[in-house]
This record gives C-alpha cells, sequence and structure tokens, in this order.
C-alpha cells in the first residue's frame, strides 16, 4: 500500500513548478488531489492528466487564496469531490524583488496578500474539515534565514510563514493536526526562469553558497512534501524543513 492511499490533499498553486511537482508526487502515493491555479487553466489541467494517465484521482480547481470566499470554494472542492480532507499544501505564492527604495504599496500587498494573507484563509477554509492526523505543509523560503539584499518584502511574507507555522503547530496540535514547513532554496522551475532569476547574479549568487552544487529541481521539494503528508513524520510539527543544498 502506497504511503498516502485513502488520503485526500489540496495543493494551492498547483499548475506549475514546486506545486505541480508536490501534487504528482501526493498523487503517485495514493492521494486524490485537488490542483489549485489561479490564473493558469491549462497548467493545471496539465497536471490533472499527467495524474490520471498514471490512474491516480485529481481534479483542477480555480481560485485565488486571497480572497475568503475562493479558499472556501478551494477546500469545498475537495469535500465535494472526494469526500474529505486530510492534507493541505500551501503552496501559492508570488515573490518580486526590490532594493528598498523602489517599495512601493502595491510591491507589498501583491505579495503579502498571497503569501501570507492565502496560508491563514486556506487553512483556515481547512481546518474544519482536517480530522486527527491531518497534515498542513506550508511551502515557505531559506530567505527567511539567509535575507538576500532586494528581497526586504519577500523574505517578510517568508518570515511570516514560519512565524505562522509555529503558532499554528501549537493550536492545533491538540486536535491532532501537524504544519509544518518546507523552506527551499533556490528551484528551477518556469517562475524562477521566467522572472530572470535563473542565469542572473542571485542565481549565481546563491550557487556560490550552496555546498551540493547545484540549483534545486521541483522534484527535491515534492519528495519532502510526501514525507511531511504522510505517517513518516507523524511526530513532528511546527518544524522548518531546509531544502537548500545546505544553502544558509
Amino acid at each position: 500500500m502506497s504511503k498516502l492511499t485513502g488520503k485526500v490533499a489540496v495543493v494551492t498553486g498547483a499548475s506549475k513548478g514546486i506545486g505541480a511537482a508536490i501534487a504528482k508526487a501526493l498523487a503517485a502515493e495514493g492521494a486524490a488531489v485537488v490542483v489549485n491555479y489561479a490564473s493558469s487553466k491549462a497548467g493545471a489541467d496539465a497536471v490533472v492528466a499527467a495524474i490520471t494517465a498514471a490512474d491516480g484521482r485529481a481534479v483542477a480547481v480555480g481560485g485565488d487564496v486571497s480572497k475568503a470566499a475562493d479558499a472556501k470554494g478551494i477546500v469545498n472542492a475537495a469535500i465535494e469531490t472526494f469526500g474529505r480532507l486530510d492534507i493541505l499544501v500551501n503552496n501559492s505564492g508570488v515573490y518580486e524583488f526590490s532594493p528598498i527604495e523602489e517599495i512601493t504599496e502595491e510591491h507589498f500587498h501583491k505579495q503579502f496578500n498571497t503569501n501570507v494573507l492565502g496560508v491563514l484563509l486556506t487553512t483556515q477554509a481547512a481546518v474544519g474539515h482536517l480530522g486527527e492526523g491531518g497534515s498542513i505543509i506550508n511551502v515557505s523560503s531559506v530567505v527567511s534565514r539567509i535575507t538576500p539584499p532586494a528581497s526586504a518584502v519577500y523574505s517578510g511574507t517568508k518570515g511570516a510563514v514560519d512565524a505562522i507555522t509555529g503558532v499554528l503547530a501549537r493550536e492545533l496540535g491538540p486536535r491532532k493536526i501537524r504544519v509544518n514547513s518546507i523552506n527551499p532554496g533556490v528551484v528551477v522551475t518556469e517562475g524562477t526562469q521566467s522572472a530572470g532569476i535563473i542565469g542572473s547574479d542571485l542565481d549565481a549568487w546563491a550557487l556560490a553558497q550552496t555546498p551540493l552544487g547545484r540549483l534545486g529541481q521541483p522534484d527535491d521539494i515534492a519528495s519532502i512534501a510526501v514525507f511531511l503528508a504522510s505517517d513518516d513524520s507523524r511526530w513532528m510539527t511546527g518544524e522548518h524543513v531546509v531544502a537548500s543544498g545546505g544553502m544558509r
């Protein structure tokens, strides 16, 4: 029997990159998966097609996690389609880098609304459905520790996610719901490529700080998500699993 047989998962921001890899990995271990997307229905449909082609179960569900009604709709889709919810992966995120002189209100709210408020709203929608043994996995970032230049807002959002992870681990522990985060280093995804990070000075700097000598791949993060979603991590909550190739 696979590690997640009979479980149901919601993965936000799962139309590409790390989220897509996590959705596929959870499905490969037996979970039925709600593949959430904010704008790329085609991407989410492709993830669902890959899962179903491998005899898995998945459905694509649109929704903006920074809006309470959408967050509830994403979670409700899991209940309506698969009858339960066991795993929530808060992966939706955006990033923009700007020096302090160029930070605007729009720049701030765009990132905090998705990266922080989205985590809170989706978790709020999910907790009433998660039973004993439920697992919440927040995708944070190593930037909350290494605090690179020009990342004040983005690093601030991920520091908030780390703090929220610790608070909710204590708050939901009595209900036997575990809350942990994964904090990746630089990962090669469609997002980091289109943002110009891959091949940039930041990319070169990160690689030079990474003892394992390579950037991350989405599957490097997905396998950790499977671990945190499964009973293999049943004695872990409030932890921040740094997956950065050793970059600190």
